[in-house]
């Protein structure tokens, strides 16, 4: 077990220095940068003072110095200077990363509580009436975008309370914080949810099929222990999968509920630092959301060799 989990720790490691080097290219090659910006607002067409700019912001260095001076800053926990706020990255970044955190967290929360429960009802009463309201209600989850279903929210918090439930404000505690982001994070959790119910029923179904089930049955076991202790368990690798897949994936999809509900995060945040082309923002953002994907991936792994002993055998 120890040699697979150190497989997978180098390769994660490999996997991180490549996006380091996918996203620093990426952000050069887009037309246009952050001199190009600054000169346009400030409505200077002199060549000499945006080559001045450039050359105060370091754009006008080698590639593999401005590289360089980036990854190696990133690892003593340098983050460098916000070009557009004139202030460290760092001061930008921290304030919003945990407001995202407990967004993504909440989401990923009620996608597995919601998801798991009512895919593995859906498969035990298999063909019921029971079963086909489950399925239409994963399949309107997945049918509905996320930033739709945030809209509806509003219109119907509007028509029926007369309050909208947006991040305006800083929250007394962190109750009041997690009330303010419960209805964004079902939001976008809705959907995860019906992927997973969607994905748990699939897979419940598979495994009931299975001689030892039908052994299990032969001797007696109660349908309790046949559909809880032994089936559940088995079918949960996949839905281990894609409950990691979603939890890398609510990053990305958070940008727009963000922006809908007002929450200062840090996908919106994000979004407003590409439009400025701010490197130091734009880089570490999305560095530190491969970083979030990656370790996802590797807990998943870990969770692979708890679940099914015959990875923990085969490494």
């Amino acid at each position: 077990m120890t040699g697979y989990l150190m497989r997978r720790f180098a390769l994660m490691l490999l996997t991180l220095f490549g996006m380091s080097i996918l996203i620093f290219l990426v952000m050069r090659l887009v037309p246009g940068n952050i001199a190009d910006i600054l000169v346009d607002s400030a409505g200077i067409v002199d060549p000499k003072q945006k080559l001045k700019i450039e050359q105060e912001l370091g754009l006008d260095r080698p590639l593999i110095a401005q590289y360089w001076q980036w990854i190696s800053g990133l690892a003593r926990g340098d983050l460098g200077y916000a070009y557009v706020s004139e202030r460290p990255a760092i001061e930008e970044i921290l304030p919003r990363l945990p407001v995202t955190a407990k967004l993504a967290v909440l989401a990923l929360v009620f996608s597995v509580l919601i998801g798991v429960p009512l895919g593995v009802i859906s498969a035990v009463h298999r063909n019921t009436f029971l079963d086909y309201l489950m399925r239409v209600i994963s399949l309107s989850g997945l049918s509905m975008p996320s930033f739709w279903l945030g809209l509806l929210v509003l219109m119907a918090f509007v028509q029926m309370l007369g309050w909208i439930p947006i991040y305006n404000r800083q929250p007394d505690s962190i109750w009041a914080e997690i009330g303010l982001l419960a209805i964004p994070a079902f939001v976008v959790g809705f959907r995860s949810s019906a992927l997973v119910m969607r994905l748990t029923r699939s897979s419940m179904l598979e495994v009931l099929k299975q001689d030892y089930i039908r052994t299990a049955r032969s001797k007696g076991a109660s349908e309790k222990t046949v559909n809880y202790d032994h089936a559940l368990r088995n079918a949960l690798l996949p839905v281990v999968t894609i409950i990691g897949i979603e939890a890398a994936f609510l990053l990305g999809g958070l940008i727009v509920t963000e922006t809908v509900f007002n929450i200062p995060g840090v996908a919106r945040f994000l979004v407003e630092a590409i439009r400025s082309r701010d490197y130091p923002i734009v880089q570490n953002l999305v560095m530190f959301i491969a970083f979030v994907v990656v370790t996802v991936n590797f807990i998943v792994d870990i969770t692979y060799t708890m679940l099914d002993p015959r990875i923990r055998l085969e490494s």
